[in-house]
């Protein structure tokens, strides 16, 4: 399987990555990719940009080294209704909105908690994916979890720095979501989180994930052009800009 949309990636913008957008445009091109979403943290990270930041992304280029570009960002899930830290009026601007827990925005609690705040985000409308679900400093009940994702046409994000190292632990419990999101029809998106350029397009751990617990291809959003903008189309975006990749 091979992914060519990466659906999570950090500019120097978000404060503690290294790179600028045309550096992982470039990145991405090199790596035989299709799209890249552009998804700097949200403000209440530390370090993060103003909110005008993703305002502003209307002034980005559709195209940049041949990639297509989506304006997005990685919204930080701040409380256990599950609001997410970016208001509507500026989320609704954009292609893509991944939502993630982030230990200096949310403090960890218990599985329940963790549960009930996933549910709710979920529940919001206001998100497409759901970010490293893997860390197990934020346990949550898979089961339940997943499938009131795919019931919401919500997709999992399998990421792939996750599976390298960055959070400890989360190996294991990365292929247990796979398996379960299988197993309950939900699905999946696959994320570089590259806060470097050259880890744009990074999947190599994703790809061996995938492949151990043989996940259908077709519910894999990245696998092609056509099909991540089939889903966005499924959310109510509208990219006719990228009608012809």
């Amino acid at each position: 399987m091979k992914f060519v949309v990466d659906t999570h990636t950090h500019t120097i913008s978000s404060g503690h990555a290294y790179s600028t957008l045309l550096e992982n445009a470039a990145a991405a091109a090199e790596k035989g990719l299709s799209l890249m979403c552009v998804t700097d943290h949200a403000p209440s990270m530390p370090g993060s940009p103003h909110f005008w930041h993703f305002a502003n992304q209307r002034i980005l280029p559709r195209f940049l080294h041949g990639v297509g570009i989506l304006r997005g960002v990685e919204a930080n899930i701040i409380n256990p209704d599950g609001e997410i830290d970016l208001q509507p009026q500026i989320t609704e601007q954009l292609d893509w909105v991944l939502a993630s827990f982030h230990e200096p925005v949310y403090r960890p609690a218990d599985k329940q908690t963790h549960t009930t705040t996933l549910l709710n985000t979920i529940a919001s409308g206001w998100v497409h994916a759901l970010g490293h679900l893997g860390n197990p400093n934020f346990d949550f009940e898979f089961e339940q979890v997943i499938t009131a994702a795919a019931e919401a046409n919500v997709v999992i994000e399998i990421n792939n720095s996750s599976l390298s190292g960055s959070r400890a632990g989360s190996q294991p419990r990365c292929e247990q979501i796979a398996r379960i999101a299988k197993d309950v029809g939900a699905s999946l998106t696959t994320g570089s989180d590259a806060h470097f350029a050259y880890d744009v397009g990074r999947f190599d751990h994703v790809e061996a994930l995938l492949a151990k617990i043989d996940f259908p291809e077709e519910r894999v959003i990245t696998s092609s052009a056509k099909q991540f903008i089939s889903f966005l189309e499924s959310k109510g975006t509208t990219l006719e800009t990228f009608s012809a990749l």
